[in-house]
């Protein structure tokens, strides 16, 4: 059974296992991902990539895509929420 890893969302400490995505990280907490231009909240449709829905901060890093991102230790992502 693969450990758990911590990261911070949003200043909120998360684990999920090793090997998951950040945006299963982000899911964990619930929070929305980004919002539209109406502020409707948005959360990722494909999650393989390609629709772009799932756009984070990681480590200062603007526009990564959270469903692409394997989770790291301590990693410190914001979503636009």
């Amino acid at each position: 059974m693969p450990g758990l890893i911590g990261l911070n969302v949003n200043g909120q400490r998360v684990e999920v296992p090793a090997g998951a995505s950040v945006a299963a990280a982000v899911a964990t907490l619930g929070v929305p991902f980004r919002r539209s231009r109406s502020g409707q909240p948005r959360a990722p449709l494909c999650g393989m990539g390609v629709c772009f829905e799932c756009r984070v901060q990681i480590d200062g890093v603007a526009q990564l895509r959270a469903c692409m991102t394997p989770a790291r230790e301590g990693m410190q992502v914001s979503t636009d929420a």
